[in-house]
């Protein structure tokens, strides 16, 4: 006699699965369009911050900018990563967003990631991102 096992999903488990995501935006400016639960760096220094406190943690999405503002861009927070690979401990990130509008930024640091066997995915012009007004 075979047994069937009940495959049946509530509503509040996948809303309680979509809120335990570990999600963590860096941009100077913009925030998720759609009000995703994320971690919100604006700065280089806050990203970094960010990273050591989830260093022992799954990060499910993390969404890189380039250009921070001013003379802030985004390569601290590379190097963080890159070094933890090259150290055989990378974080355990299950998907690298790299929304900037800087194309040749852009490209160095999914090549820089990509190197290090991050999974990285090219997000820019990507409508999950934008200038949200509060």
């Amino acid at each position: 006699m075979k047994m069937r096992a009940d495959c049946s999903v509530r509503q509040d488990d996948l809303v309680d699965a979509e809120s335990a995501k570990r999600v963590i935006l860096v941009d100077d400016l913009r925030s998720f369009t759609d009000g995703r639960n994320a971690e919100v760096a604006r700065t280089s220094a806050s990203g970094l911050a960010l990273l050591h406190t989830h260093r022992d943690k799954r990060i499910d999405e993390l969404w890189l900018d380039h250009d921070l503002g001013g003379n802030d861009t985004i390569w601290p927070v590379v190097e963080v990563l890159e070094h933890a690979a090259f150290e055989g401990h990378p974080l355990d990130i299950g998907a690298v967003y790299i929304h900037s509008a800087n194309p040749s930024g852009a490209a160095k640091m999914a090549q820089a990631l990509r190197r290090w066997g991050y999974p990285v995915h090219l997000a820019s012009g990507s409508t999950a991102v934008g200038y949200v007004s509060t």
